[in-house]
């Protein structure tokens, strides 16, 4: 729970509560998912570890507590879900998985309305701008393993731009998205994603989704994905692809409305444990059958 990285709104540090107080549904350890028909609270083994203590006024060593958390639930052989926070977090738990796995085995996928590879922010080189950038600097993910979805807007210039081509990132702008479609970019993602590495880190900042059906954020950008696209391709990426962590990030419940942001969020978590238990499980699953077909 930190935004101190923010550079717009803050408020992202009251995201994890929010995100998990978005369910209506009873505390009674189950969410059976209709479309998967897998129950993920009874087939994984699911821990909250509640949170972590991110003094506010102290980034870094902030950060340094993740890392070190993140690395600790690797080890363990569990896979690390966290709850932002801004995404400034991301340079931190990435980091921590790849100390374990090994720096440059783990690939990552990333849905966000911003690229978050700025050289600076506000002349810092930690914020929620920058992690991305962090993460191929230090070797954690290598720069030609490193995919965006969602992207779009007025940011970053172009100079960042040929950084980010320099070091073989694919990024895909919403435009491409839309013409090309979802299906189409996640499967020559997946190719790419697979190529070399031993697990997938899955970064969703809640902002790719279009701030008409996610408002509760703190740079909102319209023209995003809906979230629909967003839940189908965490199901697909989580089924299909060795997942060794993710995170969920920039949830600002102040800027909510009837907290159809937070909830979104939850279910993203959802969605991936879903797939998650479903893979674990040896199960199958198509998007075209029918709900009471087994």
């Amino acid at each position: 729970p930190i935004d101190s990285g923010t550079s717009h709104r803050s408020g992202a540090k009251m995201g994890p509560q929010a995100i998990r107080m978005g369910d209506y549904l009873p505390h009674d350890g189950s969410r059976p998912h209709l479309a998967m028909r897998v129950d993920p609270l009874q087939k994984l083994k699911i821990f909250d570890a509640g949170d972590l203590l991110m003094p506010g006024g102290d980034l870094v060593n902030s950060l340094k507590v993740l890392d070190k958390a993140t690395e600790k639930i690797s080890k363990a052989g569990a896979i690390a879900v966290v709850l932002g926070g801004d995404h400034s977090i991301a340079s931190a738990d990435v980091a921590g998985i790849a100390n374990h796995l090994g720096k440059g085995k783990v690939s990552m996928i990333h849905f966000d309305a911003h690229a978050d590879t700025g050289e600076v922010q506000n002349g810092a080189l930690i914020g929620h701008g920058t992690p991305m950038r962090r993460l191929i600097e230090s070797g954690s993910v290598r720069g030609d393993r490193f995919l965006q979805l969602g992207l779009r807007g007025y940011w970053p210039d172009d100079a960042t731009l040929k950084w980010m081509a320099g070091k073989a990132m694919k990024s895909y702008e919403m435009t491409e998205i839309h013409h090309r479609g979802m299906k189409a970019v996640l499967d020559e993602s997946f190719s790419i994603l697979t190529d070399g590495c031993d697990g997938v880190f899955l970064s969703v900042d809640i902002d790719v989704v279009d701030p008409g059906m996610a408002p509760g954020t703190g740079t909102p950008e319209p023209g995003g994905m809906t979230s629909r696209e967003l839940l189908e391709a965490v199901r697909r990426i989580c089924f299909e692809l060795p997942i060794v962590g993710l995170d969920v990030v920039e949830v600002a419940p102040a800027y909510d409305s009837s907290d159809i942001t937070a909830i979104l969020a939850n279910r993203v978590v959802l969605e991936a444990l879903s797939a998650i238990a479903l893979k674990k499980s040896g199960g199958t699953y198509s998007a075209t059958r029918n709900l009471l077909d087994r």
